[in-house]
Parts: C-alpha cells; structure tokens; sequence
C-alpha cells in the first residue's frame, strides 16, 4: 500500500499533465468537448490530491502530539 503522501502527489502530477494536455488542445483546436473533459479531470485530480495532503498533514500532527 502506498503513502497517502505518495498518492497525493500522484493526483497532482496527473492533474498538472491534464492541464498541460488541455492548454495544447485549446491552442490548436479552440474549446471543445474533449478540452472541458481534459479541464474537468484536471480538476478532480487536483482537488483529490490536495485533500489527500491535507489528510496526510493532519494525521501527521495529530499523530505527534
């Protein structure tokens, strides 16, 4: 089993590929359905990401005192 730390890192890396991946498809093809999909997933991924370090810190702290 992985670290909730690992993880959420994961989750923000892939929602920073997924903003990359919707800014290049908005340059070359204008907002379409696929760049809102790409947007959405980025979205999501980033916002798991930051509650899953949120968590992590959180459990952290109360874990040390």
């Amino acid at each position: 089993m992985r670290s909730p730390l690992f993880t959420g890192f994961i989750y923000i890396f892939l929602g920073i590929i997924f903003t990359f991946f919707a800014i290049q498809h908005v340059g070359e093809n204008g907002w379409g359905f696929f760049s809102y999909l790409l947007v959405l997933l980025a979205t999501l991924d980033f916002g798991t990401g930051f509650r899953i370090l949120f968590w992590y810190y959180q459990m952290k702290n109360k874990s040390e005192k």
